[in-house]
Formats: C-alpha cells, sequence, structure tokens
C-alpha cells in the first residue's frame, strides 16, 4: 500500500500555461504514470494544454475530471489563494511547492483549512511534494531514484535530504511504500506526527525513516509521539549540527535559538524514544538497510 496518493489518485495542476513551472512538473508528474486530468487558469478555460484539459476554476474541473488531488506551483503571492481554492471545491489532497510564501498567508490559510475545510489535507507549502513509487508522484521528486515494493516509508522536512534517503535506499535494492516530503516553513500543512501515524496504519510500510533539521520543536514531538504510538522501527537523521544559533540556515524555520531547536537536542529526544539516530545522510541509509534485513 501507501499513504495519502496512489495509482487511482487523480490531479489537477492549477495555474497551467503553455510556459509555467506547472506544466513542467505536470509533464513530468504525468510521464511517470500519475494520473493528471486536468489544468487550471481562469484565462485559458475551454483550452487543452499537451493534453491535458484546462478548466476556469478548480470547482468545475472536480466536477469534470473527479480529481481527488491538487498539484499547486504558482508564485508566492497567488499560492495561499490557490490552496484555498481547491479546498473548497472539496479537493481531499493539496499538495504546494511554492516557495516564498508571506509567513501570515501561510497561517491564514492553514487556518481556513483548519475551520472551514478539515476534509483537505495540504502538504508543503515549499515541499518536494511526494512519491508513491510505480503508483503517483505529485511534485518535484524525480521518479528514477525511487524504488517501489517497500517496506520503507520516508518523511522529511528536507527537500534535498529526501532525494538523498531514496537514493540511498534505492541504491541499496531496498524499496519504498511512500516517500513524503513535508517542507520546512514554520506553517507545514502536514506534519511529521501526520505522516508516522499514516505510516504506523499502512501494513505494508514495516519501517520509517524521519529526516529532520534544526529549528522548531516538530522533531520532539515526533519523538514523544514515536515512543507513544508507533511501534514499528525508526530510524532518524537530523541536519544543522553545525549550525550556529541564531542563524537561520535554509529554510524558513530552520532558526535556532539558544538551546530551543538545536540539531543535538532533537537527536537526545530521537534517541531517547528508541529511534536509531545516524550522524549523516548516508549512514542513515546503511542503518535503515540493517533495519530491513533484520525484518527480513
Amino acid at each position: 500500500m501507501s499513504i495519502f496518493v496512489d495509482e487511482n489518485t487523480k490531479v489537477v495542476v492549477q495555474g497551467i500555461s503553455p510556459t509555467s513551472q506547472g506544466l513542467y512538473h505536470g509533464l513530468r508528474n504525468r510521464a511517470y504514470g500519475t494520473q493528471v486530468v486536468a489544468g487550471t487558469n481562469p484565462k485559458r478555460g475551454g483550452e487543452e494544454i499537451e493534453g491535458i484539459p484546462v478548466y476556469a476554476t478548480v470547482a468545475e474541473a472536480v466536477e469534470a475530471t473527479g480529481a481527488n488531488a491538487s498539484f499547486i506551483s504558482v508564485p508566492p503571492k497567488f499560492a495561499a489563494d490557490a490552496i484555498v481554492e481547491a479546498a473548497a471545491a472539496g479537493v481531499p489532497f493539496v499538495v504546494c511547492i511554492t516557495e516564498g510564501i508571506p509567513a501570515q498567508d501561510e497561517a491564514l490559510a492553514y487556518n481556513r483549512l483548519v475551520r472551514e475545510f478539515p476534509g483537505t489535507r495540504l502538504l508543503g507549502p515549499n515541499c518536494p511534494g511526494i512519491i508513491s513509487p510505480g503508483k503517483c508522484n505529485i511534485g518535484i521528486t524525480s521518479g528514477d531514484i525511487a524504488m517501489a515494493g517497500g517496506p520503507v516509508g520516508i518523511v522529511s522536512r528536507s527537500g534535498t535530504l529526501t532525494y538523498q534517503a531514496l537514493h540511498e535506499l534505492s541504491q541499496q535494492g531496498v524499496g519504498q511504500t511512500t516517500c513524503v516530503g513535508i517542507g520546512g516553513d514554520p506553517v507545514p500543512g502536514t506534519s511529521f506526527i501526520d505522516c508516522l501515524a499514516a505510516f504506523e496504519a499502512d501494513p505494508d510500510t514495516r519501517a520509517i525513516m524521519m529526516i529532520g533539521e534544526i529549528g522548531g520543536s516538530a522533531e520532539e514531538e515526533a519523538a514523544d509521539f514515536i515512543a507513544s504510538s508507533v511501534t514499528k522501527p525508526v530510524v532518524s537523521y537530523v541536519a544543522g549540527v553545525t549550525a550556529p544559533p541564531g542563524r537561520k540556515m535554509g529554510h524558513a524555520g530552520a532558526i535556532i535559538s539558544g538551546s530551543k531547536g538545536t540539531a543535538q537536542a532533537k537527536m537526545e529526544a530521537l534517541s531517547g524514544a528508541g529511534v536509531t539516530v545516524a550522524q549523516n545522510p548516508t549512514e542513515a541509509g546503511e542503518a535503515m538497510v540493517d533495519v530491513v534485513r533484520k525484518l527480513g
């Protein structure tokens, strides 16, 4: 199995045009085998671009095609509205890869989803997306580095390390059920805990790899959840061990203050929860290979 998306997922690409990034990535997703059934553009409703029918609104696209997932790759100033539009149209799963959305816009959009559209899950913003190898790919992750067949589920705050985790495991012949890049912005729509709970409930996911980074408390909260609610083996790596206090590193959420949000504190919390904590991404991959071998 997989979590959140599978071979039955039908995707509408919001903000599609002949020169848009949404079209570029949407076509790559379609080439992977994802059902990209529609695009939206208020100025191009009724057109067809690269074989993708275009509708003026998400609601029209959903009604015409049965789309049950949205892929948003639009400029930052339009992204929050695009997220809310998808939710209002009844789309249950929304992937937003847009980077640089103002934090206030993110917070307002997230809170609207929580209050008004609880049936919609947002992945991102500022994330690489999600891939269930051999079934569905929404976002910018290369399908070439993923391997179908499980048994590992991956969740990561870092886009680059998402790709490395996939590559490290695939090179060793260890497949993945689903790989989720949750993004590193201060207001993520989907959390570590959301993914850990989904992987715990998925019978085909037998082990979990979690990639964290400095800043915030998401990893410590995940450690508490793992200790209380996860029975499957977890391997983790936390990026930013050498990051200087008070300096933002990479993602908008990757800032530490004093002893809070440091890689060391996160690693200690995860280790205390029974997680195998690696010192670098390659070591994390090797640790997971060992876990899978022991699972048989």
